[in-house]
């Protein structure tokens, strides 16, 4: 069966396992305190032009968001999302496990806005309620769609104003930055968030993402937080000699492009018949409206989402493409597609 599923179904990018073969003969310190580990946060500090960023390496990003999110609020405070949003849908109940409460907001396309948010703080205004105190969002977002610099702007100076923080999941940061319509720098997200992560998990590494503070006065005792939430790795080089290599040579975009581009390719072929998009397509996952038919002759073949009735004649279905989808599964799927049409 064929894969457009989701874009860690790959082992790792070969230039980032070379970076973990090539220190087999060298011992380490381990728990993120080591020379390797040190080299990374530097680089990152560059790519950031932040020097006084305070950087740590996690597994993944469920439990990147858990330890975050846990470790900003306090037992009575809240986090706010997008209902979209990966520690509301995909996370079992990860945030509410820690004791607190995630409040939801709808949107259109995944994204967050201040004027989205001011009904949230109007509802939930005395002690009577839990305290909103945190902004969840990630770029791109659940739906694909990326955030302008000035949105990102705009929402990081009302959180100022609300006395609210902004946390920026990057799970998807590598695709975000590197689509065509993105205007965000990493500078960018250094200056206008309270914490992000770089995430390296869908974009070619084996596992591991970045978590990166740059407002420093929530991040006091953290690697408390993460060694209590089991986030400490004792082979922490591990995660940080993938990011080191990612962040070097553009690499880290070069693969986030290639990502959007073979999702592009995708679009262009799924708008010649005519089909329509749930998200407007930016990155490299495609919600796509199919007729029921189509859709189940795809699903009988290829590995994608199935996102269930979006009509009675329609069926939704997701496209994820890769740091490691090739030309050539692009041609067979529109060949297979286009018998289909037949």
């Amino acid at each position: 069966m064929h894969d457009f599923l989701n874009d860690y179904n790959q082992t790792v990018h070969p230039k980032l396992l070379k970076s973990i073969i090539d220190m087999t003969d060298k011992k380490f310190s381990g728990y993120g305190l080591d020379q390797c580990c040190n080299q990374a946060r530097e680089n990152i500090k560059i790519q950031l032009q932040s020097p006084n960023a305070d950087i740590h390496f996690m597994p993944g990003g469920t439990i990147t968001n858990l330890v975050v999110i846990s470790h900003i609020l306090r037992p009575y405070q809240a986090v706010i999302a997008a209902d979209t949003g990966h520690i509301n849908v995909h996370e079992t109940g990860a945030i509410e496990a820690t004791g607190h409460k995630v409040l939801t907001v709808q949107t259109e396309d995944g994204k967050l806005t201040p004027e989205l948010i001011k009904p949230v703080l109007a509802d939930h205004c005395d002690e009577h309620m839990v305290q909103p105190k945190l902004v969840y969002i990630s770029n791109t977002t659940e739906l694909g769609t990326i955030y302008t610099k000035q949105e990102i702007k705009q929402l990081y100076l009302f959180c100022q104003k609300n006395d609210l923080y902004l946390y920026l999941d990057g799970a998807r940061l590598a695709m975000a930055l590197a689509a065509k319509d993105n205007d965000i720098s990493f500078p960018d997200l250094a200056k206008y968030t309270d914490v992000f992560y770089i995430g390296g998990t869908k974009v070619g590494a084996f596992a591991g993402e970045a978590v990166v503070f740059n407002n420093l006065s929530v991040n006091q005792d953290f690697r408390f937080s993460m060694k209590q939430k089991g986030a400490i790795l004792a082979k922490s080089w591990i995660v940080a000699s993938q990011i080191n290599t990612l962040m070097q040579n553009d690499l880290y975009l070069e693969l986030g492009k290639h990502s959007n581009d073979m999702a592009e390719k995708l679009k262009t072929i799924f708008e010649n018949i005519g089909l329509t998009f749930a998200a407007k397509p930016q990155s490299n996952q495609l919600f796509v409206n199919f007729p029921n038919k189509l859709a189940k002759k795809i699903l009988a073949h290829y590995a994608v989402d199935n996102l269930g009735q979006t009509d009675s004649n329609h069926i939704g279905l997701r496209f994820c493409t890769s740091w490691s989808t090739q030309d050539e599964e692009i041609a067979l799927f529109a060949e297979q597609l286009k018998n289909w049409l037949v």
